[in-house]
């Protein structure tokens, strides 16, 4: 697979929550604690198989970063 999105980031797969029309995946990154949160619908995360404990890739690909500080 060949794509134009830079901000690939590998880990493995904490928590797949399927609700009616959406799921929240959660992958936890290599080399730390770092947890990413993404919401895909039911039928991608059904479609792919995703599970807990299976190795997944991350890709990142936004037209805005923020930032925020206390």
């Amino acid at each position: 697979m060949r794509l134009s999105t830079r901000n690939q980031l590998t880990g493995i797969i904490t928590e797949v929550e399927l609700g009616n029309v959406m799921a929240i995946v959660k992958v936890r990154l290599d080399g730390g604690d770092q947890i990413v949160t993404s919401s895909v619908t039911k039928d991608a995360a059904v479609d792919l198989g995703l599970a807990v404990g299976q190795p997944a890739t991350v890709y990142v690909k936004s037209t805005a970063v923020t930032i925020g500080v206390e």
